[in-house]
Order: C-alpha cells, then sequence, then structure tokens
C-alpha cells in the first residue's frame, strides 16, 4: 500500500519543481522530502527522479503518480472534515498562517482562548506574508490564514476560498516628535511634500501599496530605510531618519519621539480569516473563526474609546 507522507513529498515536488521548494512548503528538510522519494521507489519498483543538472526532475511515472496523489490526498482531506463534521468536536491539528502584525496582534489572544475551551485542539502557527500565505491556504498547505487587503487597493483571492472579515485597520502618520506636522490632529498626506518615508521591501503589499498611495495624493515616494517590521519602522522615526504610515494592530510600543497623527481621509487595511470552502464544515476551522472574530473586537472597542 502506498504511503501517504510519501505520495504527500512526491505531490509537492511536482508542484514546486523541486526538492528544496518541496521541502519549504511541507515545512520539513530537503533530505526528508528525498528520504520519502526513494522509499515511495522502493514501494513502486519504478524510478520517480532523474539527475537534472544540480537538481533532480520527475519522470514520467512520477509525474502519473502525482497526479493520482493530488485526487487521494483530497479526498482523504475531505474524509477527514467529514469525518470531523460528524463528531461535531473541536479536535485535531490545524495549521495556521498569519502576516507579522497579525501574529502579533491577534493571534495570541486567540489560541489562549482555544487552548481554554478545546484542549483537544492543536494549532500550529506559521508567520509570513500574506501573498505566500494565500497561495499555502489555496494549496491545502495550510488550513486558515490571515490576510491583508488595503482598502484602497484590493489583493485579488483565489476561487475556492471562503473569507470572514476580521477588522478594519486604521493607519496613522508616525512622525518624530519634532516634525512641523508633529503637534497636527490629522494630516493629509499632501501636506507632507518632501518628506522622506520608511518602507516596507519593495515587492511587498505594504511597500507597493505606501509608493500607490503617495503617488494618489501627488506625492514621489523618496524612500530612505526599508524595514518589514513594524517596531523597526517606528525606531527609524523615532531616531528622526523619516516618516512612516503604520497601522494600529500590533504596533504597540510606540517608542518616545514619535508622533502618531490620524490622516484624513483615513486609510485602512481590511484583516480577513481565509479558508478552502471544502473545509467549511471542520468545527475546528469554525472554532477558530469565531475565536479572532471575538479578538479582533477587543481591538476595535479599545480603539472606538482612544
Amino acid at each position: 500500500m502506498l504511503d501517504l507522507n510519501r505520495l504527500k513529498a512526491l505531490h509537492a515536488v511536482h508542484v514546486y519543481g523541486s526538492v528544496g521548494a518541496a521541502a519549504e512548503a511541507l515545512m520539513v528538510t530537503p533530505s526528508a522530502v528525498s528520504q520519502q522519494i526513494a522509499k515511495l521507489e522502493r514501494e513502486t519498483g519504478a524510478r520517480l527522479v532523474e539527475r537534472n543538472g544540480r537538481g533532480v526532475r520527475l519522470t514520467d511515472a512520477a509525474g502519473l503518480l502525482a497526479e493520482h496523489a493530488e485526487r487521494i490526498l483530497a479526498l482523504v482531506e475531505t474524509a477527514e472534515a467529514d469525518f470531523e463534521a460528524l463528531r461535531g468536536e473541536v479536535l485535531g491539528r490545524l495549521q495556521v498562517g498569519a502576516f507579522p502584525t497579525a501574529a502579533r496582534g491577534l493571534m495570541p489572544t486567540a489560541l489562549a482562548e482555544l487552548k481554554q475551551r478545546h484542549p483537544d485542539l492543536w494549532i500550529q502557527l506559521y508567520e509570513r506574508e500574506p501573498e505566500r500565505v494565500m497561495r499555502e491556504v489555496a494549496r491545502g498547505e495550510l488550513d486558515l490564514v490571515l490576510v491583508q487587503d488595503w482598502l484602497n487597493r484590493p489583493m485579488a483571492m483565489p476561487e475556492g476560498l471562503s473569507r470572514k472579515t476580521l477588522l478594519d485597520d486604521i493607519a496613522d502618520v508616525a512622525v518624530p516628535v519634532d516634525h512641523p506636522l508633529a503637534s497636527m490632529k490629522e494630516i493629509e498626506l499632501s501636506s507632507m511634500t518632501g518628506a522622506r518615508w520608511i518602507s516596507s521591501s519593495p515587492g511587498t503589499i505594504c511597500h507597493d501599496w505606501l509608493v500607490f498611495t503617495l503617488r494618489s495624493a501627488e506625492l514621489e515616494p523618496e524612500i530612505a530605510s526599508m524595514a518589514d517590521e513594524y517596531p523597526t519602522q517606528l525606531a527609524l522615526v523615532a531616531a528622526g531618519l523619516g516618516c512612516a504610515i503604520v497601522p494600529r494592530l500590533g504596533r504597540d510600543p510606540v517608542p518616545d519621539g514619535v508622533r502618531l497623527v490620524p490622516l484624513r481621509p483615513r486609510q485602512t487595511r481590511r484583516i480577513y480569516a481565509l479558508w478552502r470552502t471544502d473545509a467549511a464544515r471542520r468545527p475546528a476551522i469554525r472554532a477558530t473563526v469565531e475565536a479572532l472574530v471575538r479578538a479582533s473586537s477587543s481591538h476595535e472597542n479599545a480603539w472606538a474609546l482612544s
């Protein structure tokens, strides 16, 4: 009988094109993937990989088996979801991905609640960028993910996914305390002519959004520094090295030397939970989404009172 873990390893190499990329997707070492495929070769009596320069390529036999593996793994996942739904109990294992500010700002509260309410549920959290976790949940490598979508620059969502809006996260402009606009109650971006900006890395959602938003305000962005974590951006602002636009979720503590000023009009990103539609009947998915909704509500209530 074919081993499911070995089929999963072969399928991952088929999808991602290399042993290294498959190992990263499966969260194991390349050696572990190679060992699983070697065992699968012994089980099937067929050659599945061939040397191709410094890497490997799958044989025709491996391609055929990988196509069957995709259907088999999908059936196994459906069977597990149906069985969990039949039992109606919140248990089993969930692999969850979240971008850094959501991992820091929402997940600890939600995970602590789930641990208390559902001790038989095991959740493994991975902190990753939204683009990556969206691909991984669509491919079935993660069960549930948190992503962000700036309202003035929406992001396309893959088909086959369901989503729940968790939070509208308002972003403020962070300026050094001695900045000429630091005492303002609100700032229009168009008034920040000549500002130097601190941004996320090029190619990330937040970098692309910042450039788009500044140009929409007829400002050509002068990027002075690039840092992917908002605490790092705030530290650079405190040092007087530029300004940043920073969402409220997960940004505390704000260092001395930084003044946060609301923007007019408001700049908002919407945070969603995403999961595969065919897995929605799993009680564990529903319970996790409900816990995330409650964690998100506590933030919105706190912001309303501030």
